[in-house]
């Protein structure tokens, strides 16, 4: 089976383009111009040669052996945290920036929920001498302060946003609210959502992930893929970036963490695969988290990063033809992890990354002895410090 986008920007029957008619002419342009790029060889030569000397890569395929020998498995945990800026969202960014330069752009905006991406697109702003307007809800400025210290200091203006739960949902509407306004900008997006060709172009940027792994697998085990594949998905960029090479490969098999907050049952939460329903949001056609009325239903996880009462059009594809497990994993699975990850091998994970740590647990009876396991640690848990101070409780 096939699981690629078609020629419309659909994955099965989740994508497409849904957008105002001001915004047909641009995102018409940023199409023509992305595919026109993906096989150009000086553009890739000035990409990569930014993810080396610039980002750091590549990263690295860790063999954690201590987690291993507590799961009776063979664990990789291939090292986003460790770029520059402290996540995946650096590949996407530099990418896109790339691109925003070709096309003669020079205001770039950006919505952010953890920061993450916000702080990514401000460095890569920076780097290029762009301005940077990055749009971020009210509760995650606070929750997330020292992200956006960041970008204030890297010269981006951070505009906070007060409407609904304002988390990233919320972000995300004025960021397009403004490029309606101003479709001269080129809007970053930062993970596999929104219209096409944003969910295949994330995606393609992030593939770098995938790529990698592939050769450190082939480097230290002698084979070029893993037995089984796992990542947190929120809009599902890190997550896409690690499947990406292997989707097609039927002898990988592919679990993805959503964000459970306090349960599926409870009202809040962010596991829209498990609990949502078909409909469009910013832009696509996808799974949502909506009442009867098609009204969107507010979103809850202590991650900021995962809370979005949507996913990315190819994650919710391939849950529904079954190409990926999905499981939902709750606040406290995730802090547990979190700890877990710290104490067994010194890796203070970002809360995101740590939804895709708990499936270890979830899943222990999965996996065999020989069965080669690789999680994407997507983050470093700096920006999560005060969430995690609250909760955790020293040995005595």
């Amino acid at each position: 089976m096939d699981y690629s986008i078609d020629n419309n920007g659909y994955y099965g029957e989740f994508g497409g383009a849904y957008i105002p008619e001001i915004l047909h002419g641009t995102v018409q342009k940023l199409k023509e111009a992305f595919y026109a790029i993906k096989d150009d060889a000086s553009f890739r030569a000035e990409y990569y040669d930014l993810l080396k000397n610039y980002v750091g890569r590549p990263s690295p395929l860790y063999f954690a052996k201590r987690l291993s020998e507590k799961y009776g498995t063979k664990i990789y945990l291939k090292r986003e945290d460790l770029n520059h800026t402290g996540a995946h969202k650096i590949n996407n960014a530099l990418g896109q920036i790339l691109l925003a330069k070709r096309m003669g752009k020079t205001r770039i905006i950006a919505e952010t929920g953890a920061g993450q991406h916000g702080v990514a697109t401000a460095t890569a702003c920076a780097l290029m001498g762009l301005e940077c307007i990055v749009f971020m809800g009210k509760t995650d400025v606070e929750r997330q302060f020292v992200n956006v210290q960041k970008m204030r200091m890297l010269g981006a203006t951070v505009e906070a946003v007060t409407s609904g739960s304002a988390t990233l949902k919320d972000a995300t509407n004025e960021a397009i609210r403004y490029w309606c306004s101003n479709p001269d900008a080129f809007y970053i997006i930062g993970s596999t959502v929104g219209p096409h060709p944003y969910p295949d172009m994330v995606g393609f940027f992030q593939s770098v992930i995938s790529e990698e792994i592939k050769w450190q697998l082939q480097e230290q085990i002698g084979r070029d893929y893993p037995d089984y594949l796992i990542a947190c998905v929120g809009g599902g960029s890190n997550a896409m970036g690690t499947y990406y090479h292997f989707i097609n490969d039927e002898r990988v098999k592919i679990i993805s963490a959503e964000a459970g907050g306090r349960g599926i049952e409870s009202g809040e939460t962010a596991a829209t695969i498990s609990v949502g329903t078909i409909g469009i949001i910013h832009g696509f056609r996808t799974l949502l988290m909506q009442d009867a009325d098609g009204q969107i239903t507010e979103p809850y996880s202590i991650s900021a990063g995962l809370d979005y009462p949507g996913i990315g059009p190819a994650h919710a594809y391939y849950a529904q033809v079954g190409r990926t497990k999905v499981l939902p994993v709750n606040d406290d699975e995730a802090l547990e992890a979190a700890f877990e990850l710290t104490q067994l091998e010194g890796i203070i994970p970002a809360i995101e990354s740590a939804h895709a740590m708990a499936v270890l647990k979830k899943e222990k009876g999965t996996f065999k002895p020989d069965d080669i396991v690789v999680i994407n640690v997507s983050g470093r848990g700096d920006k999560d410090l005060d969430t995690f101070l609250k909760y955790f409780k020293p040995k005595p």
